[in-house]
């Protein structure tokens, strides 16, 4: 059933508000920070006011403005909405203690800048989650790109402003020459730019021409770069300059998971499974991010900068939503849908990870980090338990998105993807468990001590260990979000 609500406005102007409280207590660090916790507490509590009519099955609905015929600032919330909304800003509160630690212990500049940057980084992410249209979407699409700038060139030198122009050329240049022409044919196709309640059906009428709505699909697929979908992906790598909680906003939260749901979000709600599946650009999109699955986990193999190696690995695993989703199949859909969960987990465990050896031992590449597993044994220890959720490893969270996958392309007998997983399945162990075995198996032999130990702050390593034993609970008790996705179909 249908509702209008305004609740998913609710963690959007909280959002606003917290990050307009965070610029005018620059001067006053405790309690600029205070601002940034205590709007991802609320944002997070909003969210959840959400769960009950979701559950029911029903949609939350409302609409902001109208702009035109068919053209409408309007917010709808389905369970891939929820997903979505849950995950940034349950993260959120994570980070937001981990920046905590972070920019305290580096001293970093340009600190009220970072957190209000932030902040609506995740007002971006929200409203990306709970648009109605194809006009909201891209709104709030474009404010994640403007503000998630100044946190890419945050460092302020060189190497930040030519990481920061890359970032901003791929996403601004794809949105305006790509995204924004396949909205404006969606539009004259169907008279509309709202999304369809039936992800069966989508909204494109039978007398559409076949050939201008394959276009159409095709420049979505591009436009939404923040997919990183190759060979749309050189901006992520470059744009690891940034901050390492900026990274982990990147990867786990705002941007790059953002391009992902955008894709899913279109191809269910505005193209549909039926439409997709008539046109056979389901499976054409499976193999298409295939080739990103593989090639990006093989260049991984290869990067020393841990970094480096995170942000290929990134742009393999995002590959797995457009897969499952493409697969058009239930089970391969909900194997897509739930790794926005046990991605988001799992990836930021890993880049807080990264950060806190950073700031303990000032150590970027995987070669200079024998041993340090008895240093960080927290650390370590929790980034090898994200790892295992990485490879798919049971019982930790990423085994549930494999195993949906892995079913759904096997529902459809098709060979060469389940091919696909389990190669992508070698490559992933391949380039995480060498790091978990030189942590912990090479370096210091003898016994350490209690003195030896030389964590990062408590406000980045109980985050990240948090994070991780998370990972481990959703790995063995899917079953919440399992539901939830069930009610879209």
């Amino acid at each position: 059933m249908v509702m209008e609500s305004a609740l998913p406005l609710l963690p959007i102007g909280i959002v606003l508000t917290a990050s307009l409280l965070i610029m005018v207590s620059g001067k006053r660090p405790n309690l600029r920070e205070f601002w940034s916790v205590a709007g991802a507490v609320l944002t997070f509590i909003s969210v959840t006011a959400m769960i009950p009519a979701i559950w029911r099955g029903d949609q939350l609905v409302y609409t902001l403005s109208q702009i035109a015929p068919g053209i409408s600032l309007n917010f709808r919330v389905d369970a891939l909405s929820l997903i979505f909304g849950i995950v940034s800003s349950f993260l959120w509160i994570f980070a937001s203690f981990y920046n905590i630690g972070y920019m305290r212990s580096l001293n970093e500049h340009a600190q009220t800048r970072y957190y209000a940057c932030f902040a609506i980084a995740i007002l971006g992410a929200q409203g990306v989650s709970y648009s109605g249209s194809l006009f909201s979407l891209y709104l709030f699409y474009e404010i994640i790109t403007l503000f998630t700038y100044p946190l890419v060139a945050h460092h302020q030198d060189e190497e930040g402003y030519e990481g920061g122009k890359k970032y901003l050329v791929y996403l601004m240049g794809t949105s305006k020459g790509l995204l924004l022409p396949a909205v404006i044919l969606t539009y004259v196709m169907t008279g509309t730019l709202d999304f369809s309640d039936n992800i069966r059906n989508g909204v494109f009428p039978a007398s559409a021409d076949h050939l201008w709505i394959t276009v159409t699909y095709v420049l979505f697929i591009g436009g939404f770069a923040k997919a990183a979908i190759m060979p749309f992906h050189n901006w992520l790598p470059s744009a690891m300059v940034a901050p390492t909680p900026v990274s982990a906003l990147l990867h786990a939260v705002a941007v790059v998971k953002a391009g992902v749901f955008c894709i899913a979000r279109v191809m269910l709600s505005t193209f549909g499974t039926g439409t997709l599946q008539d046109l056979g650009l389901g499976l054409v999109t499976a193999y298409f991010v295939s080739f990103t699955i593989l090639a990006a986990s093989i260049i991984a193999l290869t990067k020393d900068d841990l970094k480096a190696r995170l942000a290929y690995s990134t742009v393999s695993q995002l590959s797995y939503i457009i897969l499952g989703v493409a697969l058009l199949d239930n089970t391969g859909v909900l194997g897509g849908i739930i790794h926005i969960v046990n991605h988001g987990f799992s990836k930021i465990t890993l880049f807080f990870c990264a950060g806190a050896i950073y700031v303990a031992l000032h150590k970027k590449k995987i070669s200079d980090m024998a041993g340090i597993g008895y240093a960080m044994p927290f650390t370590m220890g929790a980034f090898a338990l994200a790892s295992l959720s990485m490879i798919g490893a049971p019982p930790v969270a990423g085994f549930t998105t494999k195993w949906y996958l892995l079913n759904g392309a096997l529902k459809i007998d098709n060979i060469p993807i389940v091919i696909v997983l389990m190669a992508s399945t070698l490559l992933n162990a391949g380039y995480f468990i060498p790091i978990t075995i030189k942590a912990f198996f090479e370096g210091k032999k003898e016994r350490w001590s209690r003195k030896d130990i030389r964590e990062a702050p408590l406000t980045m390593v109980v985050p990240l260990v948090l994070a991780s034993l998370i990972s481990l609970a959703l790995g063995m008790f899917p079953d919440f979000f399992v539901g939830l996705i069930g009610r879209l179909f």
